[in-house]
C-alpha cells in the first residue's frame, strides 16, 4: 500500500556520510539543521528515540503533529514517525509542502492488519447480513485508502484522545458501528460507555467471513475488526496485579490500546496526551507504572525526576517500526533536502485524498 504514495525519486541513495561514524552523523545534522532552518520542520513522535527527538522541531502524537504541518508555510517537513503518519500530514498540508519520511520501510503493524480490499469484502457481508445501518470508524493508526474509504461511507475518523466522542456521533448516525483497525480501543471505549461486551462481535479477516455469521452481525451493536498495537499487546493483567500487591504505592496508567483485561485491572486508563498530562500534574513523590511505548516512559522519568516513573513491563516494550527511524536515514533526507532534492516524499492522491479528507474533517468539527 505504501507503494502507492510515494515519488519516483523516493527511494534512498547511498549516504554520503557512511564514512562518519554515530557521533559524527549526530554533528553533521546539527549543523545542517541550522542551515536548512528556513525552509524546514522537523517533527518527532513521542514514540521515538531520544537520537531523534533532540532534532524535532515539534514533538507530540500523530495528528497533533500533522495539524502543525498545516499550520506552518515551510516548503519542507520531516515527519520522524511512520508512513499513516506521513500520509495524514500530506492531506493536511498545501500542494505546494513536501512530507518526507526518513525511511519508507517505518511503517506500523496495526495498520497493516486491515486492507482496503478486505475491509471492501467485510463491508460487503455486513450490508448482506443486516438491514440496520453501520457506521464505520477508523482509528487513525490506519492507511489513507482506509480513511479514503470512511468518507466515502459516511464514518469519521478517531484517536485516542476523541474516540468516546466520536463514537457518541456515530450512534447518532446509525445502529450499528464498525471499528477498525484496533479491536482493543474500540472495545475499550465502548465498553466505558456503557456497551456489553456481548454487544461486541470481533472480524476477523483471515477466517472466513471473518469467523462470523449474518446473525451475529445483526445482533451486534459493534463490529471490531481483529487488529492491534503490538507494543500495547504485550502488556498483560498479570503485570497489573503484581504491581498492585508487590507496590501498592503505585499509581498503574494504560494506554487505551492495551488489552480489556489490562485496562480493566489498572488504575487508570486514557491516551498519551492524558498519560503525558496525569504524570505533569501530579504532586511529587507519585510513582507512577507505565503501559505504553518504552521511549515515552524513559523521557518522562527523565523529565519529571520528582517522581517514580517506571514501565509497567518488564520487557523492552518498544515500537520497532518507529525505531527503523534512524540519525543516518534523518541525515540523509536533510542532505536531500538542501539541494532542494527531497527523497522519500509522501503524496497522496486525490482520488484517496479527497475522500479521507471529509472523513478528517469530519473528526475535527465532532471534537
Amino acid at each position: 500500500m505504501l507503494d502507492l504514495f510515494k515519488e519516483t525519486n523516493s527511494n534512498l541513495p547511498p549516504i554520503s556520510s557512511d564514512d562518519l561514524n554515530d557521533a559524527d552523523v549526530i554533528k553533521e545534522i546539527k549543523a545542517l539543521k541550522e542551515r536548512i532552518l528556513p525552509k524546514h520542520l522537523v517533527l518527532g513522535h513521542h514514540y521515538q528515540s531520544n537520537q531523534i527527538i533532540q532534532f524535532a522541531d515539534e514533538i507530540g502524537d500523530s495528528l497533533a503533529l500533522a495539524k502543525k504541518a498545516a499550520s506552518i508555510s515551510k516548503p519542507y517537513i520531516t515527519f520522524c514517525g511512520v508512513h499513516f503518519m506521513a500520509e495524514t500530514a500530506d492531506m493536511l498540508t498545501r500542494d505546494d509542502q513536501q512530507v518526507v519520511l526518513p525511511d519508507l520501510n517505518a511503517g506500523c503493524s496495526m495498520a497493516d492488519m486491515a486492507n482496503r480490499e478486505q475491509v471492501d469484502k467485510a463491508w460487503s457481508f455486513f450490508q448482506a447480513s443486516t438491514s440496520k445501518k453501520i457506521t464505520p470508524i477508523t482509528y487513525i493508526n490506519c492507511t489513507a485508502s482506509l480513511k479514503a474509504f470512511v468518507g466515502k461511507n459516511g464514518g469519521a475518523i478517531c484517536t485516542s484522545s476523541n474516540a468516546k466522542k466520536i463514537i457518541e456521533w456515530a450512534f447518532k448516525q446509525g445502529e450499528k458501528l464498525l471499528f477498525f483497525p484496533d479491536q482493543h480501543l474500540g472495545r475499550n471505549t465502548c465498553f466505558d460507555m456503557g456497551i456489553p461486551l456481548d454487544e461486541m462481535v470481533v472480524f476477523n479477516p483471515n477466517m472466513l467471513n471473518g469467523g462470523l455469521t449474518p446473525e451475529q452481525i445483526d445482533k451486534a451493536k459493534v463490529i471490531l475488526w481483529y487488529g492491534y498495537c503490538s507494543v500495547h499487546q504485550g502488556f498483560t493483567a498479570e503485570q497489573v496485579n503484581q504491581f498492585k500487591a508487590d507496590r501498592p504505592d503505585v499509581n498503574v496508567i494504560v494506554h487505551p490500546e492495551c488489552s480489556f483485561e489490562v485496562v480493566q485491572a489498572a488504575h487508570d486508563a486514557g491516551s498519551t496526551s492524558y498519560i503525558i498530562d496525569k504524570i505533569k500534574d501530579a504532586p511529587a513523590g507519585s510513582k507512577f507504572a507505565v503501559g505504553t511505548e518504552i521511549n515515552l516512559v524513559n523521557r518522562l522519568a527523565e523529565q519529571f525526576t520528582d517522581k517514580e516513573i517506571i514501565s509497567l513491563s518488564p520487557y523492552q516494550c518498544l515500537c520497532t517500526t518507529m525505531y527503523r527511524v534512524r540519525p543516518r536515514w534523518l541525515l540523509a533526507s536533510l542532505q536531500a533536502i538542501e539541494k532542494d532534492k527531497p527523497i522519500n516524499v509522501i503524496r497522496v492522491p486525490k482520488e484517496i485524498r479527497e475522500p479521507s479528507l471529509i472523513a478528517l474533517e469530519r473528526m475535527l468539527s465532532i471534537s
